[in-house]
């Protein structure tokens, strides 16, 4: 049995409403094991002994079947998790700024990472193990040039990012 966390995308967010206890319940019929739910924002650990790919499919099925929407989900195996998390490479920040980790697929991390893009003065960017980390000031996490580059069409729906504290709590 693999120990497993998923990052749904666009969960209790621009009016799409997502109750935990149903979502918990969707994914238990669905087969997952030891379900719960972390926050309220879409993040979810169980069990399987599955691979990631299989769990991908039958969890964006799932959310698209019970809840009718087009769901993007991520689905890292914790240990793997952990280890993000601990080669975060920019240290410790302070109450002005927000560490977060964009989770990619298709290796487009290295492709977002190594974009030409005017950062702002604090703002730093690194690519890592499928994953891009970011460093913003407080209130610009939707307004930079780096997040503009989220929107676009090549990293729109391959990517899902995290608070560095919310990746925390998961673990």
């Amino acid at each position: 049995m693999k120990h497993w966390v998923a990052l749904l995308r666009g969960v209790n967010v621009g009016g799409r409403t997502i109750r935990m206890a149903e979502l918990r319940s969707a994914l238990e019929e669905a087969g997952l094991q030891n379900v719960e739910t972390i926050l309220q924002s879409g993040n979810v650990r169980f069990d399987s002994p599955d691979d990631a790919a299989r769990l991908k499919d039958r969890l964006e099925k799932t959310l698209r079947e019970r809840f009718g929407y087009d769901a993007k989900v991520q689905v890292v195996e914790r240990d793997q998790l952990n280890r993000i998390v601990e080669a975060y490479p920019f240290g410790k920040a302070d109450a002005s700024r927000h560490d977060y980790v964009i989770f990619l697929e298709r290796g487009l991390e290295r492709d977002l990472a190594g974009e030409e893009v005017e950062l702002g003065a604090q703002e730093l960017v690194a690519a890592g193990d499928g994953v891009v980390y970011w460093r913003v000031d407080e209130g610009s996490t939707l307004k930079t040039n780096f997040a503009k580059l989220l929107t676009k069409a090549k990293y729109r729906d391959f990517n899902t990012n995290r608070n560095l504290n919310t990746l925390r709590k998961l673990l």
